[in-house]
């Protein structure tokens, strides 16, 4: 047995498979997807940082823990769902807790025409072949291995449909909790969202912590935007100190497709977020905005990688990330206008605050161009508070103290201005507050 596989980490999760019955486990093809991307896990270990996708992310410490497998007794814990709620997003929601679907504290009794949601476990009681494009898939990419750990031991998650034409007025609500139990507990979530054509939706991603624990989260989520479809997506992260929390996220959009991604990253010990979108028809269109906050010993590693793939699409990322403490952020931003994407824009802003000088970030813009009459940019930035800006606020009677929030406040709360949800922007702003360094 080769080296990796002898980690701790990678012996407890391959002994877990062995005793998991996962919902859809008399589907043959999913049974042979989950097999397959478990050997390519167990066969590949743990990525180490000569691989150039972990490059500025070391799971040693990782390698060497053990962790049990999330069970329905592990999410009977109490919830204070009401605590965890956000201002203004109260029409459908699914609620995880450790993995595991709690109908107790969801709400998709009264679905809105138009609006399919149910979690997977439930999806692959009924006709499961519309799923099997997207859970058949196989992980090829040698940094992909929490993927493919996703797709071996994932036993449940959302399954989300808007039909052509439909218009979802309230957002959908999705939260996932982690809440103290015996030990370390896995949990994996595999996710399969499809915006019908000219469908409008607007989602909110939202991890949470109901005490504290150290556990481990995986998530995979596969979104399909049809011609003409609309997707608002906001993240907040803010799992739990100690936990580990791993999501890859692929988005393709279809013709004059339009998609705003927001994501604001507070929580965790360990955090990664791989965001892959395909702009995939003509005239479709991407924008992202994302800020990052670091504290005491944090690493939060974003990947991004944009695929320009038709004729007239458009990007534009803009990214702020703000690192304190013994902190890491790390921030890599690909794009690629691929042959033939002849007419693309696309755009890269990546600044970041260093508040500490045992703080680090390292942000890489990356962008290759294989058509004509192209514009494109990028940029990155890695600084400290301007002494200027500090000596003018301090001028006029302002604290020191005071005056370095003020200031990396602001320099974080730009990114959410087109947010045109007043109350949740609002909300971000005060969770970004209360997560910026006092000093």
């Amino acid at each position: 047995m080769s080296e990796p596989q002898r980690m701790p980490f990678v012996e407890s999760l391959l002994q877990a498979a062995a005793q998991a019955r996962l919902p859809g486990s008399d589907i043959g093809w999913l049974d042979a997807a989950r097999r397959e991307n478990l050997e390519a896990f167990a066969a590949a270990g743990l990525p180490d940082t000569r691989m150039e996708a972990w490059k500025y992310t070391a799971l040693r410490a990782l390698g060497q823990r053990r962790f049990a497998p999330g069970d329905a007794l592990a999410a009977t814990r109490d919830v204070d769902a009401a605590a965890l709620a956000l201002p203004g997003v109260d029409g459908p929601a699914l609620v995880f807790v450790n993995g595991v679907f709690r109908a107790d504290l969801s709400r998709i009794d009264a679905l809105p025409a138009g609006l399919n949601l149910q979690p997977l476990s439930q999806a692959l009681q009924g006709d499961a072949e519309p799923l099997r494009f997207a859970l058949s898939r196989h992980y090829r990419e040698g940094g992909d291995v929490f993927a493919r750990l996703n797709a071996a031991l994932a036993g449940d998650g959302v399954v989300l449909q808007v039909a052509a034409g439909a218009k979802i007025a309230q957002p959908v609500h999705l939260l996932f909790v982690g809440a103290p139990a015996e030990g370390d507990l896995a949990w994996h979530v595999r996710h399969v969202i499809e915006l019908g054509e000219g469908a409008e939706l607007s989602l909110v991603e939202h991890h949470a912590a109901s005490g504290t624990h150290q556990h481990l989260g995986t998530q995979v989520m596969d979104i399909v935007l049809r011609k003409g479809a609309q997707l608002q997506h906001v993240t907040l992260q803010d799992a739990a100190e100690g936990s580990t929390l791993v999501r890859h996220n692929s988005v393709q959009l279809d013709a004059q497709a339009q998609a705003m991604l927001y994501a604001l990253e507070l929580g965790g010990s360990l955090v990664r977020h791989d965001l892959h979108v395909t702009l995939a028809g003509d005239q479709s269109r991407l924008d992202t905005r994302g800020v990052f906050v670091l504290q005491g010993r944090q690493h939060i590693d974003t990947q991004m990688a944009i695929r320009h793939q038709a004729l007239n699409t458009a990007s534009a990322s803009v990214w702020r990330g703000v690192a304190d403490g013994r902190s890491r952020g790390v921030f890599r931003g690909a794009i690629v206008v691929a042959p033939g994407a002849d007419g693309s824009d696309a755009s890269l802003s990546s600044k970041n605050l260093l508040l500490s000088s045992q703080a680090e970030i390292d942000t890489k813009p990356e962008l290759e161009i294989y058509a004509d009459e192209v514009k494109a940019a990028h940029g990155a930035t890695v600084g400290q508070l301007d002494e200027r800006s500090l000596f003018y606020l301090r001028s006029r009677g302002i604290p020191l103290t005071e005056a370095r929030s003020m200031l990396t406040a602001a320099f974080c709360r730009a990114v959410f201005e087109s947010l045109p949800d007043e109350n949740l922007r609002k909300h971000l702003y005060h969770e970004l507050m209360a997560h910026l360094p006092s000093a």
